[in-house]
């Protein structure tokens, strides 16, 4: 249980808690903290204090928060891999994107193509959970990035290779404000076509056209990456 807090910045009296316990290995890598209302309850604060609190702890890199699925305690070495990659992206924005964009190439068709082999009913249930979130999300881009990363990850998890995750989600998170743009410029109804393709290919266990799918998703990454470009000044 947690202490209840009453002074001023309560969410940053509720971060120092969970971060607390973070560090003295109460809580591991993959553990889900309760609820917002759970967690507002233990606090005794407000349901908004504790939203403060899991925003400033996923700045930190401490936790994920997974629309639909709930927020969990991150991997050291994951944090590490998105720290190096941050680091890189800062420097060049445009070149740098585009040497993500080239890493997502090479990895998510063949990442695609092993789901459909290998994933179990619980990753395909986390996938369609993410496309709902995104087809109730056109109007919210925060909300359908948040689903859309969500897709990708569950895709990399039914690959049952743990350590496909831990490459390919540093990637696609360090990706979320230029996915935001793409949002922005009509993409998310383009993705959102292609997402039920890899979802269909994957549901029914046809590697390569899940693999074709992904092809053709980045492919449309790439197309409206470029149109985002033409009209920076």
């Amino acid at each position: 249980m947690y202490t209840p807090v009453r002074l001023a910045r309560l969410y940053e009296q509720i971060v120092e808690q969970i971060e607390a316990r973070i560090r003295n290995g109460e809580l591991k890598p993959g553990d889900q903290l309760p609820s917002e209302r759970e967690l507002a309850e233990q606090f005794g604060v407000s349901r908004t204090a504790v939203r403060e609190a899991i925003k400033a702890l996923r700045e930190k890199g401490l936790v994920e928060v997974h629309p639909g699925r709930g927020t969990f305690v991150t991997d050291n070495v994951h944090q590490v891999v998105r720290q190096t990659l941050g680091l890189l992206l800062r420097r060049e924005r445009a070149r740098r994107i585009s040497d993500l964009m080239e890493v997502r190439e090479l990895l998510e068709p063949s990442i695609a193509a092993l789901a459909a082999e290998r994933a179990t009913e619980e990753h395909l249930e986390a996938m369609r959970r993410a496309v709902e979130i995104m087809d109730a999300s056109f109007d919210d881009p925060e909300q359908f990035v948040e689903a859309d990363l969500d897709f990708h990850l569950a895709l990399a998890e039914g690959t049952g290779n743990p350590l496909i995750p831990l490459l390919i989600d540093p990637i696609i998170d360090l990706l979320r404000e230029h996915r935001i743009q793409v949002f922005l410029v009509g993409g998310a109804a383009r993705g959102q076509f292609y997402h039920k393709q890899i979802l269909e290919a994957v549901t029914r266990r046809d590697p390569e056209a899940a693999r074709a799918a992904m092809i053709a998703h980045l492919q449309q990454i790439r197309e409206d990456s470029a149109h985002i470009l033409e009209e920076t000044p």
